[in-house]
């Protein structure tokens, strides 16, 4: 028998969600693509959805953490900036802590 700890870790300010996997995810694909409705796209989500997530996290950051232009005849973009390239390695260091720590703590149920 393989017993298995479920768990999901978000960060929050003052009671709305900075990040979470799915903000994160989301955030990566807009460096990817360099564009919401492409990011949005790729993560399966409506862009009103994608742009409700990004003002969501850009209101909770210190800083800005997208840069937005918008579109017209040559087409908008989004980008990153350097402060949303650091919060997204500080969540992803924190969230494989967190899953080894939980991996270890259940080798004592395991164990038992």
């Amino acid at each position: 028998m393989s017993y298995k700890i479920k768990s999901r870790i978000w960060i929050e300010f003052e009671n709305h969600v900075l990040l979470g996997e799915g903000r994160v995810h989301l955030l990566k694909a807009i460096d990817q693509t360099g564009s919401l409705s492409k990011a949005a796209k790729q993560e399966k989500i409506s862009y009103k959805k994608a742009w409700d997530l990004i003002d969501s996290v850009n209101k909770s950051a210190k800083k800005p953490v997208t840069i937005n232009s918008i579109g017209g005849k040559g087409g908008g973009g989004a980008q990153l900036t350097e402060y949303g390239k650091s919060l997204i390695k500080a969540f992803d260091t924190i969230n494989k802590n967190c899953w080894d720590f939980l991996d270890k703590e259940l080798t004592k149920i395991e164990s038992l």
